[in-house]
Formats: C-alpha cells, structure tokens, sequence
C-alpha cells in the first residue's frame, strides 16, 4: 500500500521534466519514478534549480555516483522552478537540496553542494542494505523468544556484509549471556552513533559476565561479594537483583572495579530500555545513590 501521501502526489502525474538537461534521470512521473519505484529500489532526488551554481557542481556528481552503483540505487532530478507544489510538499527550503526514498518514504536527506566523499559517506549510511529483509526476519525470531534460529540468519548477513552495524549490534545482543566474550569481541571495534548506547551498554554487560568466570580479578573490597551477586543476577538474567546489588555497592563503595556499578546500572538501564518498568523502578534510587 503506498498510502495517502503517494495518492496526494498521484495527481502530479504529468510532465516533470527539467528543462535545461536531458538526461535519464529526469522524472516524468513522481509517484511511478520515485514513489512506487522506491519500494523496488532506493531513489535519490535532487532538487535543483537552473540558476542555482552549486547545483550543476552536484548534478553531474550525483549522475556520475549513480552510472557507478550498479543498480544500487536510482537517481531522479526535479527542476524546482517548474515544479514548486512538490519543493514545497516536500519541504525545500534551500538547494541543491537530496532526499532518498524507500518504500515511499523519505528516509535521509542532505542539503548543499557537498564534496564528493562526504556524498559517498552519506549514501553508504543512508542505504538500506540489501540483506534488509533477512535483518528484519532474525528481528522476528528473536522477538518470538527463538535466538537460535535469528543468530544464524544474522552470522550469514556479516558474512557477506561486514560492515552492518545493525546485524552486528543485534547478533551481539543475541550473543550476550550465552557467550558475553562473542558478543563483546563483535563490539570490540564497533563505533556508530546511532548505536551507541546499546554498544556501551552490550560491552559493559560483556566484561561483567566474563569476569564471572574469574572473579578472583576483581580488587577486595567490602563490596566485592555483593558486586559479584550482581554480576550472578545479571548473567541469570535477574535484572531486578543485579540493579539491586550494584546500587548497593554504590553506595558503599562508589569506586569500585573502576566506578563499575555506576556502569553496570547504566548498562542494565540501557540494555532494557528507559520505559522499562525496572528502569523506572530503580532510576531515582541509582541517581541518589550516586550523591550518598
């Protein structure tokens, strides 16, 4: 279903053309040549205009990044001049203005005559990738509590995708309290901002279980048996007892193993999300005790 936005545009049928290029890329049909096109293939638009000098520096980068992406993705441009209804429902305020779309939706954008490798970093962050469909699928098994049959899906993504920080991410989550060293050695290089929370927080988890293993590693204390009840909770996956714990030896021993149980709370309250209701339960308490 395309949806109501698409049917807006399908009466902007005819005749977008630009006028001072002739190029494939020109669209003669927003909804057939972007909207509907980019359920089958992600589409880049740009907006532009024929008095606009930073345009023709990007036109002819994009047309060139898109005759070289093998099928990768679509190029269309859109004269802005001639077509000001659709600038508009799109919201252009300035150009050379690009906007991708996928499944009918605009998904990323950019605005400016950007040079060529900040174009080319854009486009490997904004483009879906290919194995998208078998992410979603590991999604699916993982939700339905089936992390055996999802770990797999997402060990053939990396394979062949390395650089798939979402698969990566997901496989290490997967990964976590059956082999906490796998997932930490998948994260152990891994920078990207849109994950980073969930990366901090899997690491942090990961050397916690590892040292379950040998807790002779950690420094004496009088916190030191209760930071390994913890850290026992934690790997049965009693998050309740764990944050229990660790608050416990915050405020005993703010600290301890290198301010661990402050990273330790903030890695469970990450890893479960803030809405959770133990997140809630333990938020204000964790805060206190960091000023005791």
């Amino acid at each position: 279903m395309i949806g109501q936005h698409s049917k807006n545009i399908q009466s902007k049928k005819t005749s977008i053309f630009l006028s001072a290029m002739n190029s494939s890329y020109d669209i003669k049909d927003f909804n057939l040549e972007v909207i509907e096109a980019s359920f089958q293939v992600p589409v880049v638009v740009d907006f532009w205009a024929e008095w606009c000098g930073p345009c023709k520096v990007l036109g002819p980068l994009l047309e060139e990044l898109a005759q070289n992406a093998n099928g990768a993705w679509k190029l269309a441009k859109l004269n802005t001049e001639e077509f000001p209804d659709l600038a508009k429902e799109f919201g252009i305020r300035g150009i050379p203005a690009v906007k991708m779309f996928v499944e009918g939706k605009s998904v990323d954008e950019f605005v400016g005559a950007l040079p060529k490798y900040q174009v080319e970093y854009w486009l490997q962050k904004a483009l879906p990738s290919r194995y998208r469909k078998d992410i979603l699928a590991a999604e699916y098994l993982a939700a339905e509590g089936k992390p055996d049959e999802a770990m797999p899906v997402l060990e053939i993504v990396l394979q062949n995708e390395p650089e798939n920080i979402e698969a990566r991410v997901m496989l290490a989550r997967l990964a976590l309290f059956n082999d906490p060293k796998r997932a930490g050695d998948l994260l152990e290089k891994t920078e990207e901002p849109l994950y980073g929370e969930q990366i901090e927080s899997i690491r942090a988890m990961s050397r916690l279980l590892v040292l379950k293993t040998d807790p002779s590693a950690l420094p004496d204390s009088p916190g030191r048996p209760y930071y390994i009840n913890g850290i026992e909770a934690l790997a049965k996956q009693d998050f309740d007892a764990a944050l229990r714990a660790f608050i416990d030896v915050l405020k005993e021993d703010r600290y301890y193993d290198d301010d661990g149980p402050r990273k330790a709370c903030i890695a469970i309250f990450k890893y479960l999300g803030e809405e959770h209701e133990l997140s809630q339960k333990y938020r204000r308490e964790f805060s206190s005790a960091l000023y005791v």
